[in-house]
């Protein structure tokens, strides 16, 4: 397993961007598919977005297509998300998690991760 650390969170106005990264421990993150998820206050935790493990293949909810970015670098042990053209509906806990299993295109399930971080705050205002 990985010991994840998400950071890059904070408090946007509409349309504003934020970079979330999530650093990784652990010698093998190269060969994990990495995913983010998020959780809104009230609602079950969602998939946003998940990267193959050369970050050569990607796979984004419907919600975040076209203005979220997953990518990674290897040598940092980091995967990230560039959110832009974000929306208050965006408002949530984000998590990055890690699978073991090869990338698979499609929504991905919570119970597909075996590894998480503890989340980091991204708040939109109006």
């Amino acid at each position: 397993q990985v010991q994840l650390v998400e950071s890059g969170g904070g408090l946007v106005q509409t349309g504003g961007s934020l970079r979330l990264s999530c650093a990784a421990s652990g010698r093998t993150f190269s060969s994990y598919t990495m995913g983010w998820f998020r959780q809104a206050p009230g609602k079950e935790r969602e998939f946003v977005a998940a990267s193959s493990w050369s970050g050569g293949s990607t796979y984004y909810a419907d919600s975040v297509k076209g203005r979220f970015t997953i990518s990674r670098d290897n040598a940092k042990n980091t995967v990230y998300l560039q959110m832009n053209s974000l929306k208050p509906e965006d408002t949530a806990v984000y998590y990055c998690a890690a699978d073991a299993t090869p990338f698979r295109r499609g929504n991905r399930l919570s119970a597909d991760f075996g590894s998480w971080g503890q989340g980091t705050q991204v708040t939109v205002s109006s």
